[in-house]
């Protein structure tokens, strides 16, 4: 997927540190980007609007990360 990112408004969590390692989203309306604050230049992560809400549905739940 091809997508102009050069006027995503991205943002960070509210909960973010100012040590610089923190992970940026972009709504892109029915995509959302996800990038390295640290890297804005290098590769983003992108999702549909379902995936999006499913992954915030199991953060709100309490899903840990398979391994």
């Amino acid at each position: 997927m091809s997508t102009d990112l050069s006027h995503a408004a991205w943002r960070k969590s509210t909960k973010s540190q100012n040590n610089g390692g923190c992970v940026e989203v972009a709504d892109l309306g029915d995509h959302y980007a996800l990038r390295d604050s640290r890297h804005p230049d290098g590769p983003v992560l992108m999702f549909t609007a379902l995936e999006w809400e499913c992954f915030l549905d199991g953060v709100d739940n309490g899903e840990s990360p398979r391994r």
